[in-house]
């Protein structure tokens, strides 16, 4: 049996084809009888409209893009499940692609988005305003996530990572931790260079004689274990740790374990994020929480306001997602 066409829907509910299409793209000129009648005509054919000519009647595809610098991980997890929930409660699907950190590869992902969304989310440490020029047409709705532009049109939503990095220092040092260490990000990564500000600000103003000591990393467990080895030959060895990211401390306490070095008596951890693993570990990680669902689907409503009325969100708006002290025991605090 053929599939329905839209002429045996308009023939089924005794209108023309032009009102069929008038009534399911949610165009006017219709009655509500009227649209009533054809949907549930629809509905009996089971007619399923064709999305290439939709496109051509709304101009819409009803798809949103997102590019990330990466996929793998707890934080990407939970960025696009906020971001997914978002979309699909505006009836809108979601076509992900990452960068893996390569700006040649962000370059090709956003040319083979255009035309196949409405509206774009991008999260990227090479988009510079020469890079989004170069390959983002200027009428398509974008918002940056933690890859604010100063001066830039676009919208933008980020996370006070120097403010949440600044509670962690804070918490160290009144748990009486003097020697604290930080692992880094990646390299030229802005989320990780605001942590690492508030890191060493606080250091600075509290605790002037106490040099910032930086162990390199790249986000992931395995950079943190890394970090960790070298924090085990560092003499004198440091009080505390404050990692970047909640998986680079959960490598680095998996170091430490393996040397017998018992957390947080005689080595306090920190993270920043708040991954739902955080409060599994052993101890549970004290860090810094930033609703990470909450941060996609703010974005995505954004953008969505975007798409839906041109001209709504001025240009250039700034949003922020605040981030919160988490204290579990890994820190070395009382737990009540």
């Amino acid at each position: 049996m053929s599939a329905a066409t839209i002429k045996d829907v308009a023939r089924e509910a005794g209108v023309s084809v032009a009102s069929v299409s008038r009534a399911l793209n949610g165009g006017h000129g219709v009655t509500a009888e009227t649209s009533r009648r054809i949907h549930e005509a629809a509905q009996r054919l089971h007619y399923v409209p064709h999305a290439a000519a939709r496109m051509l009647i709304t101009r819409r595809t009803n798809t949103v893009g997102a590019l990330l610098p990466d996929l793998y991980g707890e934080f990407f997890s939970e960025l696009i499940r906020g971001i997914d929930l978002a979309a699909r409660a505006r009836g809108l699907h979601l076509l992900v692609s990452s960068s893996h950190d390569d700006a040649d590869a962000a370059a090709v992902a956003l040319r083979a988005m255009q035309g196949r969304v409405d509206g774009l989310l991008l999260m990227s440490p090479h988009a510079d305003a020469d890079f989004l020029r170069q390959n983002l047409p200027h009428d398509l709705p974008t918002v940056l996530m933690n890859t604010r532009l100063a001066g830039s049109d676009y919208c933008a939503l980020s996370v006070d990572n120097d403010g949440g990095a600044r509670l962690m220092v804070e918490h160290l040092l009144s748990l009486g931790h003097q020697r604290i260490a930080f692992i880094q990000g990646p390299p030229g990564n802005r989320d990780a260079g605001e942590r690492e500000r508030g890191y060493r600000e606080v250091l600075a103003s509290h605790t002037p004689g106490s040099p910032a000591i930086t162990l390199e990393g790249d986000f992931s467990e395995e950079s943190g274990y890394r970090a960790g080895r070298q924090v085990l030959a560092m003499r004198p060895r440091p009080d505390a740790v404050f990692a970047a990211n909640d998986m680079m401390a959960i490598g680095c306490m998996a170091a430490l374990r393996e040397a017998g070095i018992c957390v947080p008596e005689e080595i306090a951890i920190g993270g920043f994020d708040d991954v739902p693993m955080a409060r599994y570990v052993t101890p549970p990680l004290t860090t810094i929480q930033v609703h990470i669902a909450e941060l996609g689907s703010q974005a995505m409503a954004l953008l969505g306001e975007q798409i839906d009325h041109p001209g709504s969100v001025p240009a250039g708006t700034r949003r922020h997602v605040g981030a919160e002290l988490v204290v579990r025991a890994s820190s070395g605090a009382a737990i009540a």
